[in-house]
């Protein structure tokens, strides 16, 4: 019999820093696990128009961000650090200054800010729009026109299983073809170009798997559906025919600036053309026929992935269960790694601080033991490297860009050369943690060299982090009876001495157990 875990909160949040508007969402958990929206703020921070030419966030636009995030903070004041969850995307993914950014925006929103994949955006927004549409059975075609980038996805029911994001969005198109808002047939045409040439890396594999419906979000294309029901140009959706109307509207008025149609924000004029050029080259490359518009977008997913990791049904976990089978780990081995591993986190837990939730370090430390050797597979040799660059770069559905950094990290970390020069890659306020984190991965893993089934007797660590001092007890004579550890072990005290860490171990008043 199947028993609701009680998620620990009754109210969460999800932030969407996207290229275009930021948004924000409170929802109330339900006791059936549905979600009631309490709350919904959206600003037009239009972030992506700040990238400059070096690829840099200018001053004018980062303030425009920090102000608007000031302001979703004082609503989200007082609630715990689980229960709410932040995103940026394409535009954090291509800033160079984003690390500065990102520190400034975690200060006025009172949230870390985690930067995603393309692919896992993709993934959370099909999660995002299912949740608001009915069932029906086949395959789902989702599509996302964002400000910097268009995501698309196959699925059925709540499961994605092909995701896409191609750089190609409504802000970015609109800077890049209609400059000054001037829209002309000749730039209207080398748009639809431009998207038909991203939209070619797709098509042939997306139009063989198919599709019954198809469903596009976001605020552009919830615009566009809006000036087709207002001027009659559609009566719900998105036509091809209402589509070409529209386009022929712009490229007569000709510049944005200008445009004054029903149904049409202001504040979505600028960024229309670009819109519609995508839009045209979607429904041509794919060769759609009818688009429904859904008001469910990213961040809905982000509140329905977050009630999923509180819940205990994180994706996280299938996804290092598929790579535990993908990469033929011994998991025997790696659980054994990940028992103590735990353990010894048991002992020193109230020394640890993690941004968010207080338990993601458990989380983190325990994926790493079971991934530590997920480079075997590649080579023996530096198999750690191997394994740290795979996790690194892979699609991981779950897992933003900052926690595949610090999995990579430790794992590249396990064994040999402590590597600080990763930690202090990390993000502000992962540092500290991530090495501690390291020291324990390397003792657990160190402990279980033999690779054996026999009982390892229950260390018990001090660790002292804030004087960099790591002691290690074991039953009296163990060592003794396992002379190869012990070597390990003054081994391992070399290794954490060179990066200003002290390893002791020494006996406990307890019979050895051979």
């Amino acid at each position: 019999m199947n028993h609701r875990v009680t998620p620990p909160f009754k109210v969460i949040a999800a932030v969407d820093l996207g290229t275009n508007s930021f948004h924000m969402i409170i929802a109330r958990v339900m006791a059936d696990g549905g979600i009631h929206i309490l709350d919904r703020m959206r600003e037009m921070v239009r972030l992506g128009g700040g990238l400059d030419e070096a690829g840099n966030l200018d001053d004018a636009s980062r303030i425009r961000a920090i102000h608007c995030l000031e302001r979703f903070g004082q609503r989200l004041r007082g609630m715990p650090a689980g229960a709410v969850r932040a995103v940026g995307t394409n535009t954090l993914r291509r800033a160079r200054n984003a690390t500065p950014f990102l520190r400034q925006a975690r200060e006025a929103l009172g949230f870390p800010v985690e930067v995603i994949a393309g692919r896992e955006e993709a993934r959370l927004i099909y999660l995002g729009v299912s949740h608001s549409l009915p069932d029906a059975p086949g395959n789902r075609l989702v599509i996302d026109v964002g400000g910097g980038s268009t995501e698309f996805i196959i699925g059925e029911g709540f499961e994605s299983r092909h995701r896409e994001s191609l750089i190609m969005g409504c802000v970015s198109y609109s800077l890049r073809h209609f400059p000054q808002g001037i829209v002309t047939e000749a730039a209207m045409r080398a748009a639809e170009l431009a998207a038909a040439q991203e939209l070619r890396i797709i098509r042939p594999r997306y139009r063989a798997i198919g599709w019954e419906t198809a469903v596009c979000s976001s605020g552009t294309v919830n615009a566009v559906q809006d000036i087709l029901v207002a001027n009659r140009w559609s009566t719900e959706g998105i036509t091809p025919q209402g589509l070409q109307t529209l386009r022929q509207t712009l490229i007569d008025v000709g510049r944005t600036a200008e445009l004054a149609l029903p149904g049409l924000p202001l504040e979505r004029a600028p960024v229309l053309p670009g819109g519609v050029a995508i839009l045209s080259a979607i429904f041509e490359n794919l060769g759609l026929t009818h688009l429904n518009v859904s008001d469910g977008a990213l961040r809905e997913g982000l509140v329905y992935d977050l009630l999923g990791r509180l819940v205990d049904e994180d994706v996280r976990d299938r996804t290092i269960r598929s790579l535990i089978r993908r990469y033929q780990i011994d998991l025997s081995q790696a659980r054994r790694v990940e028992r103590t591993a735990l353990s010894l986190l048991a002992q020193i837990g109230s020394e640890f601080a993690w941004p968010g939730r207080t338990d993601e370090y458990r989380h983190m430390l325990s994926w790493a033991a079971l991934l530590h050797e997920l480079g075997l597979t590649i080579a023996h040799a530096a198999y750690h490297r191997h394994g740290a660059y795979v996790v690194a770069n892979s699609d991981m559905p779950g897992f933003s860009r900052t926690e595949q950094q610090i999995l990579g990290a430790l794992i590249r970390g396990h064994r040999r050369r402590m590597p600080l020069e990763l930690f202090e890659a990390l993000p502000e306020g992962y540092l500290e943690t991530t090495w501690r984190l390291c020291v324990i991965l390397r003792l657990a893993v160190l402990l279980h060299h033999s690779r054996t089934h026999a009982t390892l007797p229950d260390p018990v660590i001090d660790f002292k982090p804030n004087k960099r001092s790591v002691r290690l007890s074991l039953p009296e004579g163990w060592l003794d009876c396992n002379p190869l550890t012990r070597a390990d072990l003054e081994s391992e005290a070399a290794y954490l001495k060179a990066v200003g860490i002290k390893l002791r171990f020494d006996r406990e008043r307890l019979p050895c157990v051979m």
